[in-house]
């Protein structure tokens, strides 16, 4: 963690939670001042110097939004934001404002810390921060984060496109060893008499056109991480030397004649059901039980409907980091990317984002520079309305769940979150397949 000597600006009205947060923060060497009031907040968090200040959006005399305005002139130090489901667009209208993130409550400690470590660390790979505020991804985030300490192999899978070597990439920035090499190969892109000798290496002279010795993949990762994407296609001959690296720990390169130690951890990742690779007899069984010790399943971004408008974000920044007269993103457009199936999932989204910031005319990106493919039906109002319809319910859907998973079902209390009736949100739950 890098939470160690930092200094941490804490602004929170209720005792109960300012007491648990003070605590931890403490506990993980952080050092922490704590404001009840938004309004002596807002006149000496610049002094306290933070690195970084968590801010409940509801307090006492001032609001957590004010806070943020009051002293974003002051201090560089990002805002974590603490929000009920209720504030949401607010802590997303901050965002764009210059916050930098989220976190709605309830919440558990470890993904709380690991937003703050995302924070504090300096954002200059894919893997640095958090990997989406949908339930799905911070339950992987969680389990990474487990996994930083222990060296067991973890086995990534998923549909093309969802983001398994940004999870990759996360578990390695977060471990102790994340400042040595993360090596990423792609088993499918490298020809099959060419694999042994990129992954294990070679020495001179071990065959026709080795003038000098090579190091492999799996020596260049040191003590790093050696992620071997594609793992389903890697050919049988070469599956039995992964598995003597990974049970002996050490690397036999090609014409060598003494092993070398193999000290990274291995992540591999695929597409594709390795079970009935198995079976096929495409894949060796013993090699699958090795590198399967964890296995996380990354999902779909259609079953992400949270992550969509927080990545898009995440892009444009990105994209738009060296200057751009685009403002941002119409609620529209992103409306209508909630409603998109995503076939090809995250990649499918960066690469329209990359389009639409390249190829916008106004100032905002509109829903026909994400989807240019819909022109003739956005010309057609029917449709257009269609659309923002079915944008609207994929919306309401996720929130009546996110309700329900927060109150553990309890209608009544979903229903307070919500600001609705208990009859609404009784049909509601029919109408769209949510109820009994």
């Amino acid at each position: 963690m890098l939470l160690e000597r930092r200094r941490i600006a804490v602004v929170e009205d209720d005792p109960i939670m300012g007491e648990s947060l003070l605590q931890r923060l403490t506990l993980e060497g952080g050092t922490v001042k704590w404001w009840r009031d938004g309004a002596r907040a807002a006149r000496e968090v610049a002094g306290f110097r933070p690195d970084i200040v968590v801010c409940d959006l509801r307090l006492p005399h001032i609001t957590g939004e004010e806070v943020f305005r009051q002293t974003s002139d002051k201090t560089a130090a990002p805002f974590l934001f603490i929000t009920g489901y209720g504030d949401v667009d607010q802590a997303v209208r901050l965002m764009r404002a210059g916050a930098g993130d989220y976190l709605t409550k309830p919440f558990a400690m470890d993904v709380f810390l690991s937003r703050l470590d995302g924070l504090l660390r300096p954002i200059e790979t894919p893997s640095s921060g958090i990997l989406g505020p949908s339930p799905g991804m911070q339950a992987i985030e969680t389990l990474l984060l487990r996994l930083t300490d222990r060296p067991a192999p973890v086995l990534l899978t998923g549909e093309t496109g969802v983001g398994k070597e940004v999870c990759a990439h996360f578990l390695h920035a977060q471990s102790a060893n994340g400042d040595a090499p993360f090596v990423a190969v792609n088993c499918a892109a490298i020809p099959d008499d060419l694999l042994e000798s990129e992954i294990f290496g070679h020495e001179r002279g071990a065959f026709s056109g080795a003038l000098a010795r090579h190091l492999g993949y799996a020596e260049r990762a040191g003590a790093g991480t050696l992620f071997l994407d594609e793992i389903g296609e890697m050919p049988l001959k070469l599956q039995g030397k992964l598995l003597r690296l990974l049970e002996n720990r050490e690397i036999d390169r090609v014409g060598g004649t003494a092993p070398v130690p193999f000290r990274a951890r291995v992540v591999t990742a695929t597409n594709q059901s390795l079970p009935k690779a198995v079976a096929e007899g495409r894949f060796r069984e013993d090699l699958l039980y090795r590198i399967n010790v964890v296995s996380i399943e990354v999902p779909p971004l259609r079953d992400r409907l949270e992550d969509i408008g927080w990545l898009m974000q995440r892009f444009f920044d990105a994209m738009t980091r060296n200057g751009t007269s685009l403002r941002g993103i119409s609620s529209l457009a992103e409306e209508a990317a909630i409603a998109h199936s995503w076939p090809g999932n995250v990649r499918e989204l960066r690469n329209r984002m990359e389009r639409a910031v390249a190829l916008a005319d106004g100032e905002l990106i509109a829903t026909v520079d994400l989807f240019p493919e819909h022109q003739a039906a956005v010309a057609e109002p029917a449709a257009f309305v269609a659309s923002l319809a079915t944008a609207r319910d994929a919306a309401e859907r996720r929130e009546i769940l996110r309700a329900l998973d927060a109150t553990r079902g309890q209608i009544g209390d979903a229903a307070r979150l919500l600001s609705v009736s208990r009859t609404t949100l009784w049909e509601k739950m029919r109408r769209f397949g949510l109820g009994s």
